[in-house]
């Protein structure tokens, strides 16, 4: 026997059976959308399961106090339950509350949002406003990615079928499985023709001898697919290869022109890195627009193929229109707004208010901002590209005066502690920070809370059926500051 086989063995000798714990009732749901039960003093996660749920859990992991299980057997449903409408709901991981009742779902957001302020913030706030849901909870999503895998994930059922780990799949990366992907025959997040342009380039890769990509051992030709769409009737479609042949490129790209004639946007991309991030590689433009246009409010926007914008369009109206509600501004107020991405909030937010000055780590999202201002004849908002701890200096306020507001929606780490420093020293009047993580979000907030007292906090759901939830809090400052 090897010694990588001695190991396995050994390893497997080792691992521990643990008892399966009969009839626990699951009575909440944690952090990330775990869900959580007691017996006795015991604290379970529990997978599988929604709160209400009576259940038996087979435990599969003990350590540092923490014990999680996953439901083998129900006693009793759920009040809350409900039958998801996804065919992939059981192994995908992705819409992980579609089995739970929209109303409950929205619950628990608001409960995770007051939990963070409490535990982690430590923040003294007023009653938080009741969450305002969203009136689509499928098909909502702008955006999707969908990774290439030689191997495909395969369902229990699938297993008992003999071997057929050698499938290939494009889909969804299973939880936990970092080189595993989840085969999908239609997904609820996205508006047609997303499936079918997903299932048409799979089926034209699979005739046509295209490798999937394997993440192991890092080879292949296939490596992920994204597709951005708008509200209205826009679409741009990112194909990344592994590496770079010019004649299997050109015949996947004619393809998908000639199939999708809809298509408004089409790109390749070369990524020989070992990882997926996209953000610093070249984006070949095949054929079509360079950008997407989205409109909100009356504002035409335009997203080029690395930059963000909110993932629901539809529910960004109503958070755009509730920060802006909340920012109170003036004809007079100088407005910062960081972290601004193609200038979403900050283009809703010039006619408020005297000048709006937006800073954004993307260089190409800051071109579109800039351009976005021209094309809307809006004369007194700024752009500048440059990480924000770096860019939001004594120099750069001293140039463009000291802001009378600051908006901030930064990606989910959360805002920089230097950022958080800096704003302490400017001392704004107001800040309303945008959030998409809640902890993040009360782990500023409590370095903020030195010279601001929150004043409202806004939960807004844009992401149905998932844990996620944003999150809107105004700061005001302290007397005496």
């Amino acid at each position: 026997m090897r010694s990588n086989e001695k190991r396995t063995t050994n390893l497997r000798s080792k691992r521990r059976e643990y008892p399966i714990l009969e009839n626990i009732e699951v009575i909440d749901a944690g952090s990330k959308g775990k869900n959580i039960a007691k017996d006795g003093s015991l604290v379970i996660l529990v997978e599988n399961a929604i709160p209400g749920d009576v259940v038996d859990v087979k435990v599969f992991r003990k350590k540092k106090g923490l014990t999680e299980g996953k439901a083998i057997h129900f006693h009793k449903f759920s009040k809350d339950r409900v039958q998801p409408v996804c065919s992939h709901f059981d192994h995908c991981g992705g819409c992980s509350w579609q089995n739970m009742n929209y109303e409950k779902q929205l619950y628990f957001k608001q409960k995770a949002v007051e939990e963070a302020l409490k535990r982690i913030g430590k923040v003294e706030y007023p009653a938080i406003t009741p969450i305002v849901g969203s009136a689509r909870t499928e098909y909502y999503r702008n955006r999707l990615d969908y990774a290439f895998s030689n191997k495909r994930w395969l369902t229990p059922g699938e297993m008992t079928e003999g071997d057929r780990r050698e499938e290939p799949g494009l889909g969804f990366h299973v939880s936990g499985k970092f080189d595993k992907v989840l085969d999908i025959s239609r997904c609820y997040l996205q508006a047609d023709p997303s499936n079918q342009i997903r299932l048409a380039v799979r089926e034209f890769a699979l005739q046509n001898d295209y490798p999937f990509f394997d993440l192991r051992e890092q080879n292949g030709s296939l490596r992920s697919l994204i597709i951005r769409t708008t509200g209205g009737s826009d679409l741009m479609i990112i194909l990344i290869f592994y590496e770079e042949s010019e004649e299997k490129i050109t015949k996947m790209m004619e393809f998908i022109k000639g199939r999708f004639p809809s298509i408004t946007s089409l790109y390749y991309v070369i990524n020989p890195k070992g990882n997926d991030s996209v953000y610093d590689l070249e984006h070949h433009l095949y054929s079509g627009n360079s950008y997407l246009e989205e409109t909100i409010n009356g504002i035409r926007y335009r997203i080029g193929p690395k930059s963000f914008f909110q993932t629901n369009s539809f529910q960004a109206v109503m958070l755009y229109n509730l920060a802006l509600k909340m920012a109170d501004l003036k004809p007079d107020d100088v407005v910062y707004d960081l972290y601004t991405g193609v200038g979403s909030i900050a283009l809703q937010a010039a006619s408020k208010c005297k000048s709006v000055i937006g800073i954004e780590t993307v260089t190409e999202a800051i071109e579109y901002a800039k351009l976005n201002a021209l094309e809307n004849n809006i004369e007194n908002a700024q752009f500048f590209a440059g990480d924000v701890r770096d860019t939001l200096n004594d120099e750069f306020i001293e140039a463009h005066g000291k802001p009378d507001v600051i908006i901030t929606d930064p990606p989910r780490i959360g805002m920089d502690a230097s950022v958080v420093k800096k704003i302490l020293e400017i001392a704004p009047q107001k800040i309303v920070y945008v959030s998409c993580n809640p902890a993040t979000q009360a782990r500023d907030l409590e370095l903020l809370k030195e010279k601001y007292i929150i004043t409202v906090v806004q939960p807004v759901d844009l992401f149905p059926h998932t844990y996620h939830v944003e999150n809107i809090v105004v700061l005001v400052l302290r007397s005496g500051y």
